[in-house]
């Protein structure tokens, strides 16, 4: 990941070299397999390497980023990183309340069960706050935007959430969705998302009864006057794309000329592309590759709930119809906090996963033991069982 970083930068191998200190060759292999020559220590060389990039305009959470999935993929017998590993994997694990444990705490209702109404979405965290409301000033003003999180983070929630608010609130406004299904960024993995494909499904969506040109010159003109009918009767349009972290990089540099579709001054079609932090490291400021790309569009990241776990615990269990402190400890609450904090070796900052999936999964987790135990509450010590129990 680094190499690509360098790359889109313009970074030669020589230059990184120069600058920690190294030779080129010995360089080579702590990029291509992280096979660290005698006499370096590790976590100095990651930390020359990351501030050099820094310094030559990167993102610094990019490369922190990059960093650390290079660790991680080369470094597979460091036992702190294998540990780290492990601990995500069971975090994401699905997990689910017993029969004993509900009726133990007297809960009939998964907390964090899928949502159903946009009135059980979360909105007390200022970062959902603001990407929520982005979202649905773009389809209503018109914009272009990335939703970047993590696995589990909660960005199909806040799609979900948008399409409801456009309904409810009466919003004339047609939304696309092309089927993203087996879409990857190359045709060796599987296939690519193209122009022509997203052109289809405007047209479908925009003017269902409407024939599709065959060639590429008669189909995007259709596309661009199907989009004016629909613009002159009132309507808006955005098209969203899910998982766009599979986006290949001139399937973005389209995107452009799509968003820059027009009749007069009012722009016909907005877009939101929705992924995980992949897509970040495509939408780069230094990836030229796509500069006029990263001009038009805004990137908002939805972060870990950090600062609003206790708020977001409340409002999970009120929708189950019980009291949060009925269920968990203020130190089982810190103690959940910490486990979802993790370091490895090396690391200059810790990894917050205190995203929706990952705190209902160990909560859940957390419950279930406490209720094997006949504990009243989840406890700090019963958030470390369940840790050592391997969730």
């Amino acid at each position: 990941m680094i190499k690509k970083l360098m790359a889109q930068a313009g970074i030669t191998q020589v230059d990184l070299a120069q600058a920690v200190g190294m030779s080129r060759s010995a360089l080579g292999r702590v990029l291509n397999g992280g096979e660290y020559p005698k006499g370096f220590d590790g976590a100095v060389l990651r930390q020359k390497i990351g501030g050099y990039l820094v310094k030559k305009g990167l993102d610094k959470d990019l490369v922190v980023r990059a960093l650390e999935g290079d660790q991680q993929h080369s470094n597979a017998a460091d036992p702190s990183f294998s540990n780290m590993k492990k601990a995500v994997d069971m975090l994401l694990r699905k997990q689910a309340l017993t029969q004993e444990t509900k009726k133990h705490f007297g809960i009939f209702r998964d907390p964090f069960a899928e949502i159903d109404d946009a009135e059980q979405v979360f909105s007390a965290s200022p970062d959902i706050r603001y990407v929520r409301e982005s979202l649905y000033s773009a389809v209503k003003h018109g914009g272009f935007m990335a939703v970047i999180g993590e696995s589990g983070a909660g960005k199909s929630t806040l799609r979900r959430d948008l399409i409801e608010r456009i309904r409810k609130e009466n919003l004339p406004a047609v939304v696309i969705e092309p089927y993203v299904l087996g879409m990857e960024d190359n045709d060796v993995k599987g296939k690519t998302l193209k122009a022509l494909s997203i052109a289809e499904a405007i047209i479908s969506a925009v003017s269902p009864l409407t024939p599709i040109r065959r060639s590429s010159e008669a189909r995007f003109r259709q596309l661009h006057q199907v989009l004016r009918d629909s613009r002159k009767a009132g309507n808006v349009h955005v098209l969203i794309i899910e998982e766009a972290h599979g986006l290949s990089i001139p399937t973005l540099k389209h995107l452009k000329r799509f968003y820059e579709l027009e009749d007069g001054f009012k722009r016909l079609l907005s877009i939101v592309l929705i992924g995980q932090p992949e897509l970040k490291m495509k939408l780069a400021e230094q990836n030229f590759e796509v500069r006029e790309v990263v001009q038009r569009c805004e990137v908002v990241t939805l972060r870990p709930m950090d600062d609003v776990l206790p708020d977001y615990l409340a409002f999970k269990f009120k929708r189950a119809g019980k009291e949060v402190s009925e269920v968990i400890s203020e130190d089982g609450i810190e103690a959940l906090r910490a486990a979802l904090t993790l370091t490895g070796r090396g690391q200059r900052a810790a990894v917050s996963l205190l995203y929706p999936l990952a705190i209902g999964n160990l909560l859940m987790a957390a419950m279930n033991v406490a209720a094997d135990l006949k504990a009243p509450k989840v406890t700090a010590d019963v958030v470390k069982l369940t840790q050592a129990g391997g969730v």
